[in-house]
């Protein structure tokens, strides 16, 4: 050690032990190959310092070389000389470790009651320090940040216009993605509450120019209040921050985001998709057969909706509309669930891998990526124990009601938007960034709608049903939050409704499109299905719950008596809670809505109105089927099973013996609702006639397959033919949703003819009719109407009575060919 730095380190040993308890500002300064601006830039600070010496007290001026390789360190040392209260910090190594770790050593060494750090080339210059200060002094801040953003800042030497311009791009995604609120991040001029600056920098993990946006991240998360104040500024000739540094920030940013996410994070994430995985086993044992037993014709039309999205995104098609299924007239994809939110972004995986692994992916990732954002949800705003609402959101996602709609209804089962939207809206109302968390609300609404409408609707009407009450329960909080919350969401409404015009409007009023869909009667809940176990439960059996569903993918409640007793106990254990009478009251209204119109009392003839009929016949509301008004009481009893998991683990004070009954109460409640694998059959395999492309010697242009029966919602294996060889034919009938008769109300099918009903017909009943003119008359006109160019009868139950009904419609007995009977009866081919 030369004699400068040995005198310099026992007068600022001596100086630090007599006043370390009475500094009052610490300047920290990082440097890096600063020889030639640092002195001016110490002597400024000093000068003004020193000038207002009643303002200031004591203070220090800390200077960190960042391993500098040229004489930096030694201007310092020579300004320390001059002045004990400089300090100069060196990394020791000589190795530039960047900005980061040069401001982290110069905090955390500092003492001072505030500390300001600003850069070596005093852009902004030293006396707008004073400016700063002033805003710490009047008002209960944290941090005061010098913005050249600000409307009143003067910018006295611009840089380049280019650099310029890409610098505040580069800022805007940094904000966008870390910091909202704050137009500036960047600026190197900022003064923090000493404690608070040691805090916060202690923290933090960045080296580079990230750290900016680390700290205030850190502050932001503390709510710590930061302020940001209009300076002067000047760009500095040899500024060593770059126009591509900002994108340095953003990889910092993001590895600093993947080293933040907790290992219980993780572990969970993988049990949710391991979870998810083994109820899904055995669809994915034989992609190329298995068909899940319990899904209808779902599965086969789901494959479909992947093919064909697929299809029109390589072929740059409009992916709203299609002819392949109902020819001529076609389909309207927006009006039937294609969820191209998904499909769209999938259509590699479709191409390469075909539509089975798309259905089956959807379905797997699907449930465990809705569950994991359930409990971030749950683990944001609800409980502080992270198994706690682990628990509640594997109930949310799993629960009864979502499972079974996993054997064929993806778009209600996949819903990891809905506690992204519930997530926003909280933001919301705590007004700190309305217009960002407006428009990243509308963001989010228009991607659920490329999901799913319907479950949108729902979630809404949930997240209304709870904030009415909660605004009763805490009228000072609604009083609060109203502002904010509503003004977001005119921003949310003013982004969307932009977004979702034209694919709403095709849907509603395009081609084929349809004014609601009939349901028919009885499709409200049973109450006796919200105390039974539903089929996939592990208490459960399907001969319990098949009387009272609508069917095996519409059990819609069967949430099991011992749910509902473990929520109703937790809601009056809880009961001074406000959030648990807001999530009573919305579980109940729920319950009841979806009861239906009419409520039949169960083992009585007592039949009352029910809440529905309020909504039944309104826009929108009347094509829901509302026994799925209950699925909305499946995360609000994961929400209490999570709170009273959270109780019992952090309860102090709590006896062992019972925080474990209770513990064991819960589990005792789960179990029975516990879902079991899907049942796996296996699928009717492809015609020859079809895989080998013998069809296309009897299509000509325009012409459609008429398969026996046609497709429909009964029975729809054709779709599969289409999306498992390439949909190279377009087929007459279908199962989807289009429009019937002069109202055009909706229907599941094409409009129905009398030739189609006929095969239907025969096929139920194996009688064959009495075939005469009038009936050949008819099939000639149904067949010119579907522009068909060849009948395919496939091996199936009464195929001989089939036969024998389209041999007598058209006048001959027909081939056979690759394993089904052909009846050429189009226009010759080519």
């Amino acid at each position: 050690m030369n004699p400068v730095s040995e005198r310099h380190t026992h007068e600022r040993v001596e100086y630090r032990a007599g006043y370390e308890s009475f500094v009052g500002l610490t300047v920290v300064v990082p440097a890096y190959n600063e020889e030639s601006r640092l002195r001016p830039t110490l002597d400024a600070i000093c000068d003004h310092l020193r000038a207002d010496p009643e303002r200031w007290g004591e203070w220090e001026l800390i200077v960190v070389d960042d391993g500098s390789t040229d004489g930096t360190a030694e201007v310092a040392r020579e300004a320390a000389a001059e002045e004990p209260r400089i300090q100069l910090i060196t990394s020791g190594s000589g190795v530039n470790r960047g900005k980061g770790d040069a401001l982290r050593r110069g905090v955390l060494a500092s003492y001072g009651r505030r500390v300001l750090v600003t850069d070596a080339d005093l852009a902004t210059p030293i006396a707008e320090l004073d400016q700063l200060d002033q805003q710490l002094n009047e008002g209960e801040l944290a941090a005061a940040i010098g913005s050249r953003a600000h409307p009143e800042s003067r910018i006295e030497i611009h840089q380049w216009r280019v650099r310029e311009w890409l610098g505040r791009m580069g800022n805007g995604l940094i904000r966008a993605v870390a910091v909202p609120g704050i137009h500036d991040t960047q600026c190197g001029f900022k003064l923090f509450d000493g404690e608070k600056a040691r805090s916060a920098f202690a923290d933090s993990r960045l080296d580079g120019w990230g750290i900016d946006v680390e700290i205030l991240r850190f502050f932001r998360h503390r709510d710590w209040p930061v302020t940001e104040v209009p300076v002067r500024w000047s760009h500095q000739e040899g500024s060593k921050v770059r126009p591509l540094d900002y994108g340095k920030v953003l990889l910092e940013l993001m590895r600093l985001r993947a080293r933040s996410v907790r290992r219980v994070d993780l572990l969970v994430a993988l049990l949710f998709l391991l979870a998810s995985a083994i109820l899904y086993k055995d669809l994915w044992a034989d992609l190329d057969r298995g068909y899940l037993a319990d899904a209808g014709q779902d599965q086969n039309q789901w494959e479909w909706f992947f093919r064909v999205t697929a299809e029109n995104v390589t072929q740059l098609r409009n992916p709203l509309f299609t002819t392949l299924q109902g020819y001529p007239e076609g389909v309207n994809l927006m009006a039937n669930t294609v969820m191209l939110g998904l499909s769209v972004p999938l259509t590699p995986v479709t191409l390469l891998l075909g539509p089975t692994v798309t259905w089956a992916l959807v379905l797997t990732v699907g449930l465990a990526a809705t569950a994991f954002c359930w409990y971030r949800l749950l683990a944001r705003h609800l409980v502080a124990n992270r198994w706690a609402a682990a628990i509640g959101a594997a109930f949310a996602a799993f629960a009864p009601p979502m499972i079974s709609h996993g054997n064929a209804h993806p778009n209600f089962l996949v819903l990891f938007m809905i506690p992204v939207i519930i997530d926003r809206a909280l933001k919301l109302c705590t007004g700190r960034a309305v217009v960002r968390d407006g428009v990243l609300l509308g963001l989010f609404a228009t991607y659920q709608i490329f999901l799913g409408e319907e479950p949108l609707l729902l979630a809404a009407m949930g997240m209304i049903l709870f904030a009415l009450a909660y605004a009763v329960v805490r009228r000072d909080v609604a009083k609060a939050v109203w502002r904010p919350l509503g003004r977001g969401v005119l921003i949310g409404l003013a982004v969307c409704l932009p977004l979702v015009a034209f694919p709403l409007g095709w849907q509603f009023f395009g081609p084929q499109s349809y004014t609601h869909v009939v349901h028919g009667a009885n499709t409200g809940n049973s109450p006796l299905a919200f105390v039974e176990f539903a089929g996939r439960s592990l208490l459960g059996t399907d001969e319990q719950a098949d009387p009272l569903a609508m069917n095996r993918t519409e059990q819609n409640a069967f949430f099991g008596w011992p749910m509902l007793a473990l929520g109703t106990v937790v809601v009056v254990a809880l009961w001074r809670l406000a959030v648990v009478k807001a999530l009573a009251f919305t579980a109940v209204a729920a319950a009841l809505l979806s009861l239906g119109v009419k409520i039949r009392i169960p083992f009585t003839d007592i039949v009352l109105p029910g809440p529905w009929r309020l909504l039944a016949n309104q826009p929108l509301f009347e094509s829901v089927i509302e026994s799925r008004v209950a699925m909305i009481c499946a995360p609000v009893l994961g929400m209490l099973t999570a709170l009273a998991v959270d109780r019992l683990a952090l309860a102090e004070g709590l006896d062992r013996s019972l925080r474990a009954a209770g513990l064991v109460t819960v589990a005792a409640a789960l179990l029975p609702v516990l879902p079991t694998p899907y049942p796996v059959r296996e699928r009717t395999p492809v015609p020859e006639f079809i895989t080998e492309g013998m069809y296309r010697s009897y299509l000509a242009e325009g012409e459609s397959v008429v398969t026996v029966p046609l497709p429909n919602p009964g029975n729809a294996d054709v779709l599969y033919w289409q999306s498992s060889t390439g949909l190279g034919f377009s087929v007459a009938g279908g199962y989807f949703n289009g429009p019937w008769g002069p109202d055009r109300v909706g229907i599941y099918g094409a409009t129905p003819r009398h030739t189609s009903n006929l095969f239907g017909e025969v096929r139920d009943s194996g009688k064959v009719p009495d075939i005469g003119p009038s009936w050949q008359n008819q099939a000639k006109a149904d067949l010119a109407a579907w522009h068909a160019g060849v009948v395919v009868l496939p091996p199936q139950y009464n195929e001989e009575a089939l036969h024998k009904t389209v041999s007598a419609l058209l006048g001959r007995s027909g081939e056979r060919v690759g394993g089904v009977w052909v009846w050429d009866v189009g226009k010759p081919n080519g």
